[in-house]
């Protein structure tokens, strides 16, 4: 059945916008996705909304009927709505065909199976949401196992940055852990530790990594702290020909990664 909501006074938009706040999402451990295509993508990689917005007769479009009927398969809540309310909860003029809520995504660090992907990414203190989302993206595109996020990082699950995942969100294993617990942890098992720095002469393309390949990038505007750095198996840099010093975080990101892919694409 399809509930109907018509008016900015239903408590349940009040309650869905409030999750473009911060701190909304870490008391409900919910958040907002919009779009066809990213909830799509998250059907695909078997995520579904427990509550999904539609306006009008936008469920005549085959990709949208087909989100209502895996939604209230899986037990969520289908909501027609208007286009003015959708606004309201995507915060953008022109609102998106859909808007879903989903329980936050994160994976315990202890959880983890590295043998699973040869590449993983782990990002410290990043905080730009559009540079997390990219982030994603290149974990999917290059296979890595998912991303972990290191100290103090922006929130995965804001609008912005599961908008800039393109979908991604729903396809990579996201860890949230400080320094001092994934240290212990990764030394514990395999896994080489590679650190981008401007600290270093090794081009990036000198090394032959290993398998699994943990990539750690640094904070948009520090790097990566000296200690942690001090910690990495390599520290490489990618080479800068003009008056730039260094490359955007996630630009130097995807150039590491697919590094990583090309190599082991070589080796078969």
């Amino acid at each position: 059945m399809i509930r109907e909501i018509t008016g900015f006074s239903n408590p349940l938009v009040k309650q869905v916008r409030q999750l473009r706040e911060k701190k909304h999402r870490r008391l409900s451990r919910r958040f907002l996705a919009e779009g066809l295509r990213i909830l799509t993508e998250a059907h695909e990689a078997g995520a579904l909304p427990e509550l999904l917005f539609f306006a009008g007769d936008h469920d005549a479009h085959p990709l949208v009927a087909a989100l209502i009927e895996a939604t209230q398969a899986a037990g969520g809540e289908v909501l027609r709505t208007t286009p003015d309310i959708l606004s309201k909860l995507s915060g953008k003029d022109n609102p998106q065909t859909v808007v879903g809520v989903y329980p936050e995504r994160f994976t315990p660090l202890d959880d983890i199976d590295r043998g699973v992907a040869d590449i993983w990414i782990v990002a410290q203190a990043l905080r730009d949401p559009g540079n997390l989302g990219t982030i994603l993206r290149t974990g999917d595109a290059v296979g890595a196992g998912g991303l972990i996020l290191i100290d103090d990082c922006v929130d995965p699950f804001s609008v912005e940055s599961v908008r800039a995942s393109m979908g991604a969100l729903f396809t990579q294993t996201i860890v949230q852990a400080r320094w001092e617990q994934f240290l212990p942890w990764l030394r514990a098992g395999a896994g080489q530790l590679i650190g981008t720095s401007l600290n270093t002469d090794n081009d990036y393309q000198a090394p032959r990594y290993e398998s699994p390949a943990f990539l750690l990038v640094g904070n948009e505007a520090q790097g990566l702290p000296e200690p942690y750095e001090a910690e990495c198996d390599l520290l490489v840099k990618m080479p800068m020909l003009g008056k730039a010093d260094s490359l955007n975080a996630a630009v130097a990101t995807a150039v590491m990664a697919y590094e990583l892919l090309n190599q082991r694409r070589a080796r078969g």
